[in-house]
């Protein structure tokens, strides 16, 4: 279960870094991080919205499945 929750995280960070590239939503690498990281950042943007532009939403994502991560 750990090497899940570590293959994850790395995928939530190709998807900020993707973002902060400012890749065309039609790249596959983007395509691919989107599909797999949207459903669990989109509850997370309803709880926490951006703030001054800035989305939290990752970051969040990034504790809860570190905390996920300890219970194992």
């Amino acid at each position: 279960m750990v090497q899940i929750i570590e293959l994850y995280t790395l995928i939530v960070f190709v998807a900020i870094v993707a973002s902060w590239m400012r890749l065309p939503p039609s790249n596959p690498i983007v395509q691919f991080a989107n599909a797999l990281t949207e459903p669990a950042l989109a509850p997370i943007r309803r709880l926490v919205p951006p703030v001054s532009g800035l989305d939290f939403s990752p970051m969040v994502l990034l504790i809860g499945l570190q905390l996920l991560k300890g219970l194992f």
